[in-house]
């Protein structure tokens, strides 16, 4: 069950089609539907899950479309799996010649009727009568619309699924708002990475870097997403060369357990202190119950690491790091436990004079006109903010 055997299937179907029907149906529009699924078993060690394709005209003289997706069954019956694989199918042909010029309500439409029942956490669609808009749109409307809680696309801008590069891999994720990456950013990323490569002694090319944006960081006051504000974050982290991880996950164990099923050798997570501070704070209060230790487990478990990036404490001006922040007194001999055991790690190296870099003092210079923030942020998004028109509304 792989991405490269559905295209292998889509290429046969396709080419017989062609040589039975082409020249006796001239004037009419085909398209072939393919399918590679693996149901879940009697022992429900496999979930259930497939990559499922249409390969299409929209008219009987235009140019070749291809509408791929990854797809997880929910039901835990192998007969209603099979049932809603068909319906899933079904979905895709009606989507595709019915709401072509939507692509949200095509995104959207994948599910009706089958909502709880299937899980879509990857769309990609290519061909020419689909150029008229950017394809990363796709990931943000499979997540918005909660069809799936993670969505990723490469630095290419090219929708990807984790079982094509992730499995037994290591992997960091950095989250933030990325609005718009500053010098700090970049700081943070490579600083993070260079110590995450050294602690896995793992060769590079086995250890992955992913920016994550969440639907928080990318909603307004009023839960409102901008789809140019999303686009615009998303150019400057795809001109870094960065992959994007999007997701809803609002907190790190959704992102955890959603990326259980590629049995990743190491995870490390990047977070700011001020951050750092609020997770450690939230679940000292939540479980006082005597549920203070599964709680951290869920986040700190052996393949986990949290890497602390250093912040400054604006009413001292001093720098506060994972090894001198002051917690509850309730829980500092679990929070001096974590750091000793390295399940929460300082960053160790970090530009000190790009500490006081906020992005949105960055996004008001450039609202206002003004011209500072172009010395805190990398020099090749300079331009790219100023040609696009970034961040000015």
């Amino acid at each position: 069950v792989c991405e490269d055997r559905l295209y292998k299937m889509l290429d046969h179907e396709w080419s017989l089609m062609e040589e039975r029907l082409k020249e006796s149906r001239p004037d009419a529009t085909f398209f072939v539907f393919a399918d590679t699924v693996q149901a879940i078993n009697y022992t429900r060690t496999i979930k259930g899950n497939g990559w499922l394709g249409v390969r299409f005209r929209l008219s009987p003289d235009g140019p070749i479309n291809d509408m791929v997706i990854h797809a997880k069954m929910l039901d835990t019956n192998n007969r209603l799996q099979q049932e809603v694989i068909g319906i899933l199918g079904v979905n895709m042909i009606y989507a595709i010649f019915y709401y072509n010029k939507n692509p949200e309500l095509m995104v959207r439409s994948l599910i009706d009727n089958i909502k709880d029942r299937v899980s879509i956490d990857l769309l990609r669609i290519n061909g020419n009568d689909f150029s008229y808009f950017d394809k990363r749109l796709l990931s943000l409307y499979l997540v918005k619309h909660q069809m799936t809680t993670v969505s990723m696309f490469d630095e290419n801008k090219k929708g990807i699924h984790p079982s094509e590069f992730l499995y037994r891999k290591s992997l960091m994720v950095v989250r933030g708002n990325f609005k718009p990456p500053t010098l700090v950013t970049v700081d943070v990323i490579k600083n993070s990475y260079s110590q995450f490569v050294s602690d896995t002694k793992e060769d590079t090319q086995k250890v992955l870097l992913m920016m994550e944006m969440t639907l928080e960081y990318l909603s307004n006051k009023e839960g409102e997403l901008d789809e140019k504000d999303f686009l615009d974050r998303a150019d400057l982290l795809n001109a870094l060369g960065y992959k994007v991880l999007l997701s809803n996950c609002k907190n790190h164990e959704m992102l955890i357990n959603y990326l259980k099923d590629y049995k990743i050798s190491n995870l490390g997570l990047v977070i700011g202190m001020h951050r750092l501070y609020e997770i450690i704070l939230e679940k000292y209060q939540n479980n006082q119950d005597g549920n203070l230790l599964s709680a951290f487990g869920e986040l700190f478990s052996k393949n986990i690491k949290v890497y602390a990036y250093p912040a400054i404490n604006q009413e001292n001006n001093q720098v506060v790091t994972a090894s001198n922040m002051i917690v509850p007194e309730g829980i500092e001999f679990l929070y001096k436990y974590l750091l000793q055991s390295g399940q929460i790690a300082p960053v160790k190296e970090y530009n000190e004079e790009n500490l006081g870099i906020y992005p949105s003092d960055i996004v008001d210079d450039i609202k206002n006109g003004g011209t500072d923030w172009k010395t805190k942020v990398p020099k090749e998004l300079v331009e790219l903010i100023q040609k696009k028109s970034m961040f000015e509304q």
